[in-house]
Parts: structure tokens; C-alpha cells; sequence
């Protein structure tokens, strides 16, 4: 089974905690971390955007991912979300057994 962590950025916390909760409910991932107020800065529609964003991350079995960025994707607020998908190559073998325990 190989384990990854959806990257994903959202409006502010309230949003953050919305579509984690939507996720980790269904199933889709194990567990959603929220970090609050990350300064972004990027490109959109040619021009140069700062803002406060917060920070999302998911852990689930790489099989599950299409089908959690489809549903984040479905409830986001942003036209173009920032989701991506990050292999975990490593680490506590009895933490990765719990993410793959809790997801379906």
C-alpha cells in the first residue's frame, strides 16, 4: 500500500476545516491537519497576488486520491485550487498501518 499527503491550500480556516472534515468523514483520508494563516504569493491571470490563505494536509492511500481531489474539487472555493499529492516514502510503520486502517 503506498501512502501519500494531498497538499492543499483553501480561503481561510473556516474553509480549511470544512472540506477536511468532508474528507476524513467519507473516509477519503485518515486524518486533516490545518495550518492557519499561511502568507501566499503567486500568479493569477497575470498579475502578481499576495494573500492569507491556510494550509491543508491529508493523509490517505495513493488509490484514494483521484476520488479526494474530485470531491475537494467539488466543494472548494477557488476556480483553480492548489491540490497535489506528495508520496510518503517513509516513517512510523504503525502510523502508516492506521492511515490505511481508517480509509476505505
Amino acid at each position: 500500500m503506498k501512502t501519500v499527503a494531498l497538499y492543499v491550500t483553501a480561503s481561510n480556516k473556516k474553509e480549511a476545516k470544512k472540506i477536511g472534515a468532508m474528507i476524513v468523514k467519507e473516509r477519503l483520508a485518515a486524518c486533516a491537519n490545518i495550518v492557519d494563516k499561511i502568507q501566499s504569493v503567486y500568479w493569477w491571470k497575470s498579475k502578481l497576488e499576495q494573500g492569507a490563505e491556510s494550509l491543508l494536509v491529508l493523509k490517505t492511500k495513493q488509490s484514494l486520491a483521484k476520488k479526494a481531489i474530485k470531491r475537494i474539487k467539488a466543494i472548494h472555493s477557488y476556480d483553480c485550487p492548489c491540490i497535489t499529492v506528495l508520496p510518503i516514502v517513509g516513517g512510523n510503520s504503525a502510523f502508516l498501518q492506521w492511515i490505511a486502517d481508517e480509509t476505505r
